[in-house]
């Protein structure tokens, strides 16, 4: 009994091994078409997995960033301030017109309750806001 079921499962072996040798003469360039696409896929997966960004917390201190009521983009301007950007530079950064910056600059002057851009980049310092 057992004789006859190996030798069954060696003849369903030998007519899908010859049926799969047809099939892969038959399609040879639709098999290489499906190899490349799941080398691209695999390939497009592992780049995008390993290098997008980690998310990253807040920085500074968000409790001070709240209770002040500072927008991300006010928190944005404050860090590139700190890092001696003009308003220029500070709009090419991001994308926006010099005289938006100045409109940020004045309202950050007015919640942080600095005149000045030495005291309001000192007061975020105080503050945790920026490092």
């Amino acid at each position: 009994m057992l004789g006859w079921g190996a030798a069954l499962a060696a003849g369903a072996l030998l007519l899908a091994w010859a049926d799969w040798q047809r099939m892969a003469r038959t399609h040879t360039a639709d098999i290489a078409l499906v190899l490349v696409a799941g080398l691209f896929l695999a390939l497009g997966l592992w780049l995008g997995l390993s290098t997008r960004r980690r998310a990253q917390p807040p920085p500074g201190n968000p409790a001070a960033v709240a209770s002040l009521g500072l927008t991300p983009r006010e928190v944005e301007v404050l860090q590139l301030l700190a890092a001696g950007q003009a308003n220029k530079e500070i709009a090419r950064a991001l994308g926006v017109s010099p005289n938006t910056v100045k409109t940020h600059l004045a309202r950050l002057f007015e919640k942080l309750g600095a005149s000045s851009r030495t005291a309001a980049i000192a007061r975020g310092r105080d503050l945790g806001i920026i490092g």
